[in-house]
C-alpha cells in the first residue's frame, strides 16, 4: 500500500473493527473520512451476487466521466482481467479480507494513469453484503478527471488477512497478475482454487500480462 489515502482508509476501518472480522456499515462516519470521501466507493452485492456501486465520490465519479452509483464493479475492467477482479472481490466479501489492486487506467484519448485500489469488507450478512474502498491516483496529471478513464488494466493484486498482516505496511510489494489464457479464466479459475497459500497470503506466480 503506497498512497496516503489508502493507508488512511485502511487504518480507520481497522480501528473500527477491533477484534471483529469487519466493521457494521452503521459504524461507518463520513465526517470522520470527510478529506477521504471523494475517492471512496461503497460496494454491494445485486441481485444476482454482483458487486455494484452503492455511493462513489465526486472525483471518482470525475475520473470516469459518469455516475458510479449502481454500475458494475467488474465492468470497469478490460474484459480479459474483468473474471479474476470479480472472483478477488467476492474473495475479499466472502472472506474479510483486504484486497489491493494496483493498475494502470485507459483513457478515452488514450492516456495511461497508475492507481492503486483497497476493498475493505463490511459486516452485514449474506443479506447484505458490502464493501468501503478508495481509489488513489499515484500521479495527478493535468487531464485526470477532464479525460475519462475508459478501461482498467490490472498490474498486481494482493489478498490479505488483516488479523495476520495488521499494519500493511508502506511500499510492500504486491502479488504480480500471472498471464490468463487465451480462454480468459485461467486466473480466475486458479483464485476458485484459493491459489498457493503462504503463510495467511494467497500467492500467484507469474509477471505482468501485456496490453
Amino acid at each position: 500500500m503506497n498512497q496516503d489515502g489508502s493507508m488512511a482508509l485502511f487504518q480507520y476501518w481497522n480501528r473500527l473493527r477491533g477484534n471483529r472480522p469487519a466493521p457494521r456499515r452503521s459504524e461507518i462516519e463520513p465526517a470522520d473520512i470527510k478529506a477521504l470521501l471523494p475517492d471512496t466507493f461503497i460496494l454491494e452485492h445485486d441481485a444476482r451476487a454482483v458487486p455494484v456501486f452503492r455511493l462513489a465520490g465526486t472525483r471518482l465519479c470525475a475520473t470516469y466521466g459518469k455516475e458510479l452509483k449502481g454500475y458494475s464493479f467488474v465492468s470497469l475492467w478490460s474484459e480479459r482481467d474483468q473474471p479474476a477482479v470479480g472472483r478477488l472481490v467476492r474473495h475479499a466479501l466472502d472472506e474479510k479480507a483486504v484486497a489491493m489492486i494496483a493498475f494502470e487506467g485507459l483513457s478515452r484519448e488514450g492516456r495511461i494513469n497508475n492507481f492503486e485500489l483497497i476493498v475493505l469488507p463490511l459486516e452485514g450478512g449474506r443479506q447484505s453484503v458490502r464493501a468501503l474502498g478508495a481509489v488513489q491516483p499515484l500521479m495527478n496529471p493535468f487531464w485526470l478527471g477532464a479525460d475519462p478513464i475508459i478501461e482498467n488494466r490490472v498490474e498486481s493484486f494482493r489478498l490479505t488477512d488483516p488479523d495476520h498482516e495488521p499494519l500493511l505496511l508502506k511500499n510492500r510489494p504486491s502479488m504480480p497478475v500471472p498471464p490468463l489464457s487465451p480462454e480468459g479464466d485461467a486466473l480466475a479459475s486458479r483464485l476458485d482454487e484459493g491459489g498457493r497459500r503462504i503463510r495467511h497470503l494467497v500467492v500467484f506466480q507469474g509477471g505482468k500480462h501485456g496490453a
